[in-house]
């Protein structure tokens, strides 16, 4: 099992108590570090059979014209780039690796389909995470790789966590981190002749069905 991120030290309490654990610490935002990354890893583990990719920071909740052209770079440069780089790097190891093929599960977003207000960076990268994994999952066909994107909503992670912090009294219903983790799972196990081609879960309360 490969770690990748940038903090070294929230990678090794993660990789705790798992001996087969290889810590990564990698920018996806550089496209050398998230090849030598990728590298390391098949040097170790001998090939690579799944990528969930799930890079992604949110940024600052304003309208279109008070955000920066840095900071919508900065968004843009982790959430799609990145997920960019990671797939590319994936793909082209599993596509040369013996038996070939593999499964690459995208992090999209119930923003992927609906926003919240003041996120336009946000909103419009997990919409092209939605076209990366459907040309993933065109292109992978000839190489047995299968792609599909988990849409989650509301799992209580720092992201949200840190987006509650802004405005307390607007707290969203939200779920556990758990919850998503077995989804991803399940999704990871299927055999090489099933695809979860798309899945939502989010906190059974979100006002996601229904809105106006």
């Amino acid at each position: 099992m490969g770690l990748l991120a940038r903090r070294p030290e929230t990678l090794a309490k993660v990789a705790a108590g798992h001996e087969n654990a290889l810590v990564l610490p990698c920018d996806v935002t550089d496209p050398a570090q998230v090849e030598t990354a990728f590298g390391a890893f098949v040097a170790q583990a001998g090939r690579l059979d799944v990528l969930f990719n799930n890079a992604g920071m949110f940024g600052r909740a304003v309208p279109i014209d008070e955000l920066s052209i840095e900071e919508w770079r900065q968004v843009r440069d982790v959430n799609l780039d990145g997920m960019f780089y990671c797939a590319r790097a994936a793909f082209g190891q599993m596509r040369r690796q013996a038996p070939m093929g593999g499964r690459i599960i995208n992090n999209g977003s119930i923003s992927a389909h609906v926003p919240r207000e003041g996120s336009v960076t946000y909103t419009t990268t997990k919409h092209a995470i939605t076209g990366l994994t459907r040309s993933l999952s065109l292109d992978g066909r000839a190489f047995d790789i299968a792609c599909g994107q988990i849409d989650i909503g509301n799992a209580r992670t720092e992201l949200l966590e840190g987006l509650i912090a802004q405005n307390p009294e607007a707290a969203p219903p939200t779920m556990k981190v758990d919850d998503v983790a077995k989804a991803v799972l399940q999704m990871a196990e299927l055999g090489p002749e099933a695809n979860v081609q798309f899945m939502t879960i989010m906190a059974t309360k979100m006002p996601y069905i229904g809105r106006g």
